[in-house]
């Protein structure tokens, strides 16, 4: 008998199976004591400059609701190696914890906490999966599409990578997150519906195909929809067949008081979308739309635009909505610190490894990024959780390397980017409706990249973007470093 699928993400079995057989060690040895645990990212994807954060408002909704059933506690019990009195255990299992993150569409860097939890060790440690699979896939594609969106020029850009998708969950995360980086429009009509995502769409070369002629084809689907025809000419030939009849087809549109537009989707699209535009022109249809589609990247994009070729909108599929040639978000989810056997203070803790860029920064941190007299992010620090940051003091901050590397900074605004989002395992504040929630983080990834440098966006070879530490953290930092070596 086939198990069901349904509710798989708010299943706490959506864990790495090696996060429960680490419970049943802490169960066993007592050791169920409060830790935190930082979510970061340790590198930028597409060897870009900046990140877009998505995925939180899935993650916090899949969070509060995330149990094992009746039906998950069985199949543990199947697995021979999880005693009774931890299965019992896990049958009232709930996360009962903090979660800090970012907003949801910042801008994000490398190595600063964008996602903060705290909770007690078994909590904390069976959550991992779930934070890292909402947080990372979401996280590269609102990237790639803030990535191509800029590259557009801030254009029009329509999502329709759902036959290309990493399956149907992969679709929704995905048409949501291109979303939040940028894309108008999605052809995805489910995600349509549950997120208020534009659901845009014209027709497919089988249409065409289906009829006799290809002027046949465009004048019934005009008659169907002349508020929204969009012709695609590629089916045949782009110059001589395929704008020729979406010009006819479109003289009728434009007689009974309607525009419509035409779409590429093969070719050599600078010399076809070039032509295509003269030949609308010279027609009397200059408000005729030329929309452009097949394999885009951000690269091809920006070529297409320093070329100065007559677009007016890009539909991009496969290298959006799997990240291209980007595999994955780098996210990791690390210890900073834990309580004593004693139930103490917090102890501060620390990773290290032969390679520097996986030693991790130790205890409980708040991230500040600064402003100058312009408004113009400056830089992102990293500081402990007593710490504060000043607007108007000079201080220096420096490298996570805790090298000879640093810059003194005097900000005109400081902004915390940590905000309490669960607490006691419950939504802090009111919960945003899905849609609402979803413009509010596209609208807040176009504010945050206003404040970046057009340095910091440059598709190739982009300027690094400081993430510093304070001078007590450095501190820290090398109390356990010099540990270590005596």
């Amino acid at each position: 008998m086939t198990r069901s699928l349904e509710n798989n993400e708010t299943s706490a079995l959506f864990t790495d199976f090696y996060e429960l057989t680490m419970a049943q060690g802490y169960w066993k040895q007592r050791m169920d004591s409060p830790a935190v645990f930082d979510m970061f990212f340790r590198r930028q994807p597409f060897n870009g400059g900046f990140s877009i954060f998505a995925g939180l408002e899935t993650l916090l909704d899949a969070l509060v609701h995330f149990t094992f059933s009746e039906s998950d506690v069985a199949y543990l019990a199947e697995q021979g190696i999880f005693e009774q009195g931890f299965l019992d255990y896990l049958k009232a299992f709930r996360f009962r914890g903090d979660l800090y993150a970012m907003t949801e569409g910042s801008v994000v860097f490398p190595n600063e906490p964008i996602v903060r939890i705290h909770a007690n060790l078994i909590e904390a440690q069976i959550i991992e999966g779930l934070v890292l699979n909402h947080i990372n896939f979401q996280s590269l594609i609102a990237t790639k599409t803030a990535r191509v969106w800029l590259a557009s020029g801030k254009g029009h850009i329509m999502e329709f990578g759902l036959r290309r998708a990493q399956g149907p969950d992969g679709a929704m995360s995905a048409s949501r997150a291109a979303y939040i980086g940028g894309a108008s429009g999605t052809s995805n009509t489910l995600a349509g519906k549950l997120y208020g995502i534009p659901v845009q769409g014209t027709m497919a070369h089988s249409w065409i195909m289906s009829f006799p002629s290809e002027l046949e084809a465009f004048n019934a689907y005009a008659e169907l929809y002349p508020e929204k025809s969009i012709f695609l000419i590629d089916t045949y030939d782009t110059l001589n067949s395929g704008i020729k009849n979406a010009i006819e087809a479109g003289r009728g549109l434009v007689e009974k008081g309607f525009g419509f537009g035409v779409r590429l989707d093969s070719g050599d699209i600078q010399y076809l979308s070039t032509e295509v535009r003269k030949r609308l022109d010279e027609a009397g249809f200059p408000q005729a739309l030329v929309s452009v589609s097949n394999e885009l990247t951000e690269e091809i994009i920006e070529t297409l635009v320093q070329q100065k070729a007559p677009i007016n909108s890009w539909g991009v599929g496969t290298h959006m909505v799997t990240g291209g040639d980007e595999a994955s978000f780098t996210g990791v989810y690390k210890l900073a610190a834990r309580h004593n056997a004693d139930g103490g203070a917090l102890i501060p803790t620390m990773k290290f490894s032969d390679n520097p860029e996986k030693t991790t920064n130790p205890g409980v941190k708040n991230v500040w990024r600064l402003y100058d007299a312009d408004g113009m992010a400056r830089a992102d620090i990293l500081a402990l959780e007593d710490e504060a940051v000043t607007p108007g003091e000079f201080r220096r901050y420096y490298h996570p390397s805790v090298d000879y590397r640093q810059f003194g900074f005097s900000p005109a605004k400081v902004e915390p980017l940590l905000t309490k989002r669960i607490e006691s395992g419950r939504r802090v504040g009111p919960v945003p409706e899905p849609q609402q929630a979803l413009k509010d983080a596209r609208d807040v990834m176009q504010r945050q990249l206003q404040t970046l440098d057009s340095t910091y966006k440059r598709i190739l070879n982009p300027h690094i973007y400081k993430v510093s530490i304070t001078e007590a953290l450095k501190a820290l930092k090398l109390t356990f470093i010099e540990a270590r070596l005596q």
